[in-house]
């Protein structure tokens, strides 16, 4: 861990208030220090220029499957997390959660220790994990195997929730589980979300009431709205208390789709995702899953199926879409990408905001919203 301690200047800094000028912030070890008026550093601090580019808080990305041409499925490994983490934080990307989708026991457990392990080794950007299954409903499979679905039995509870120096994110499909199953992976500090789910509107109430907090790709595998039966959406966009995840890429969901969800809840409440595969940061547009070579083709990743196989989007490109598909400001799109995921997993503390006291996880961007720079940990 670095002790050293240097300012960044010439930045329109995104803060709690807007983006602000002529503000330096003052980087100490992996924390941010202060933020103050450039006038007011000491004469003597190492500086670095950055050439009016804006500031913003790291991109926090909830749903990571893979990148740099690996898949963590594939590879449940600390060195397949490094390769992921490369390949994401070339866009913006400074927090994440490898996910793994629904597989066997043997692999969720090679995952969690894994990811344990790259925790404790410091690899950039881990935050915990997702585990997206394997507790899902087979008519909202999705590109997921519905072989490897189950309900957990108590031993297999304790796995899954015995990440103990990271975050942990259960995607399930309320209607699969006893609330009582629900929650006690909440009780065991699990952050819940619905989805791959064809739940009905008053079973995805009761999930809420039993601990799940959010909803992942919301619209995306999950029982839609209708006039006299509102469903998973329904219930996602009613719910001011939960948390929704959105896939910007203009092909999952429709942007007016979208549009419709950002109006509905509080602006706070829906954050960006990728769920990315491994085809971000690498040359090669293919990749295997469940034994199937998959094909990213003009942006869009498809089994042979045709159902979608989580997507090619890289967070910078998401800012990018929720700016000029979606509409909102820059500053809202970058804390969907930052500050709001950073809240829903629990790190609002520490994580998502250039404040002091703060982690120093920062990218600064020119005005196309290209990076120019990033920090994770405070190291460049």
């Amino acid at each position: 861990m670095s002790d050293s301690t240097f300012a960044l200047v010439n930045a329109r800094v995104l803060t709690n208030e807007g983006l602000q000028p002529d503000l330096a912030v003052l980087v100490r070890g992996r924390d941010i220090a202060a933020l103050m008026p450039a006038d007011a550093l000491p004469a003597d601090m190492q500086t670095r220029d950055l050439g009016g580019a804006l500031l913003l808080p790291g991109f926090i990305d909830l749903q990571v499957n893979g990148g740099g041409g690996v898949l963590f499925n594939n590879a449940p490994t600390v060195e397949t997390l490094r390769v992921i983490g490369q390949a994401h934080r070339r866009f913006g990307t400074t927090g994440f959660l490898p996910t793994l989708i629904s597989d066997d026991l043997e692999v969720m457990r090679a995952a969690i220790a894994a990811t344990r392990q790259a925790i404790e080794e410091g690899v950039p950007g881990v935050l915990g994990i997702h585990l997206e299954g394997p507790y899902l409903a087979p008519s909202r499979k999705g590109t997921h195997n519905a072989d490897k679905f189950r309900v957990p039995d108590a031993a297999e509870m304790d796995l899954a929730t015995s990440l103990d120096n990271g975050r942990t994110l259960i995607t399930l499909a309320p209607e699969r589980l006893p609330a009582a199953t629900i929650r006690a992976l909440a009780e065991r500090g699990a952050v819940l979300c619905a989805g791959h789910t064809a739940a009905s509107y008053e079973q995805v109430r009761s999930g809420l009431d039993a601990g799940i907090t959010g909803f992942t790709h919301l619209f995306n595998a999950m029982s839609p709205l209708q006039g006299r039966e509102p469903g998973a959406v329904g219930a996602a966009l009613e719910s001011d208390a939960s948390w929704v995840g959105i896939i910007a890429d203009g092909v999952h969901v429709h942007p007016a789709s979208l549009r419709v969800a950002l109006a509905a809840k509080p602006r706070d409440k829906v954050f960006l995702v990728t769920d990315a595969m491994p085809p971000v940061g690498a040359d090669d547009p293919s990749y295997e899953l469940y034994g199937e070579i998959i094909t990213a083709r003009d942006g869009v990743v498809r089994n042979a199926a045709g159902s979608l196989a989580g997507s090619a989007l890289d967070m910078l490109t998401a800012v990018r879409n929720a700016v000029n598909l979606l509409g909102v400001s820059l500053p809202q799109a970058a804390r969907m990408a930052s500050t709001y995921p950073a809240r829903f997993i629990g790190l609002g503390d520490s994580h998502g905001v250039i404040a002091a006291g703060y982690r120093a996880d920062l990218v600064a961007l020119d005005d196309q919203l290209n990076l120019q720079a990033s920090w994770i940990d405070g190291q460049a």
